[in-house]
């Protein structure tokens, strides 16, 4: 496969991971980043082309430079706790931002988009396995933005023939297992990075946010993706789109769930070290489990998230932590 995929926040996280999938499936992958989150080191495997999706004249002058043939779509405000301080924020980030991008895609005739949703939008339902059908209840504007968007999607398709995979997954881990890239947020929220920051002494203690929820031993549940697993599954989205199907809707997940408790004894298996933790209150708009329930990618898309064992995450992702890193 060949052409050129614009990548909206391709130097975070996931989006570099997915620059470098698409890399070596023979696209040429051009990461459009702002650098509020991302890294320029992360910026690897493509062209870089700088800008806010808030600002609709950089957009049209990637795609005029360009001249992608579809995208896919990172790009998002993803902290809990902050969507709940400072909703406008994410509505207008998240909200708008996509509006510009969906807007410009169809004033320059791109017409395949694959984009980063989230299980967030599920939000509480209490013994329940998450598949596509489940009804979208979301607690935070993080949550609520994302579904907006795919609402969006929506129309665009029925108004401008915008064609899209959507994606909702649910906790995404590890690293790049060759050592490339990694995780590194400013701040680092995320249960696994925070886990590891602390046994290396970066930071006190890991602090478990809850320890009452109606759970086996009281710490929530979230089912775990590997990275490189998350980001293959956008590379089948692609192909599904240039293949001609339709629009379809995805969850990316591997049903399993795991604790805070049970994912801090798993790495212990793989460092040897002891994780020193503190104990605090619940976070607001934190679900009790989120796990998935579905087989849909697997069955459509021949998805199949071989990485996605919890010790493989914790090794991967320990790898990176003690040997990779990004220049500030």
């Amino acid at each position: 496969m060949s052409g050129t995929v614009l990548v909206t926040g391709g130097a975070g996280y996931i989006g570099s991971h997915a620059c470098k999938a698409l890399a070596r499936a023979g696209y040429t992958p051009v990461t459009f980043d702002n650098f509020a989150t991302g890294w320029r080191d992360a910026v690897k495997f493509g062209p870089l082309a700088e800008g806010d999706l808030l600002d609709r004249a950089s957009l049209d002058a990637a795609f005029e430079m360009h001249r992608p043939e579809a995208v896919l779509h990172f790009a998002a405000l993803s902290l809990v706790g902050e969507a709940m301080e400072n909703p406008g924020l994410y509505w207008r980030t998240n909200v708008m931002g996509a509006l510009n991008l969906f807007e410009a895609m169809v004033a320059h005739g791109c017409d395949q988009i694959v984009f980063s949703s989230t299980c967030a939008t599920y939000g509480e339902h209490d013994n329940v396995v998450l598949d596509e059908t489940t009804p979208q209840e979301p607690l935070n504007a993080y949550g609520k933005s994302k579904r907006a968007i795919e609402d969006m999607l929506g129309d665009f398709e029925a108004a401008h023939g915008l064609r899209s995979v959507i994606f909702r997954y649910f906790n995404v881990a590890g690293a790049d297992p060759e050592g490339e890239i990694g995780e590194h947020h400013r701040p680092e929220t995320h249960l696994i990075p925070v886990m590891l920051e602390a046994i290396q002494g970066k930071r006190p203690a890991l602090t478990i946010h809850g320890t009452d929820y109606d759970t086996p031993d009281g710490t929530c549940i979230r089912d775990y993706v590997h990275v490189s697993d998350l980001v293959d599954a956008h590379v089948l989205g692609l192909k599904w789109l240039e293949d001609g199907n339709k629009s379809a809707l995805f969850n990316l997940g591997t049903g399993t769930g795991f604790s805070v408790r049970e994912v801090v004894d798993a790495s212990r298996s793989v460092t040897n070290r002891e994780v020193p933790m503190t104990e605090g209150p619940r976070r607001a708009g934190d679900a009790t489990k989120l796990v998935s329930g579905s087989d849909r990618a697997a069955r459509e898309l021949g998805w199949t998230p071989d990485r996605s064992t919890m010790p493989r995450m914790i090794e991967d992702a320990w790898r990176w932590q003690q040997h990779g890193h990004y220049a500030r």
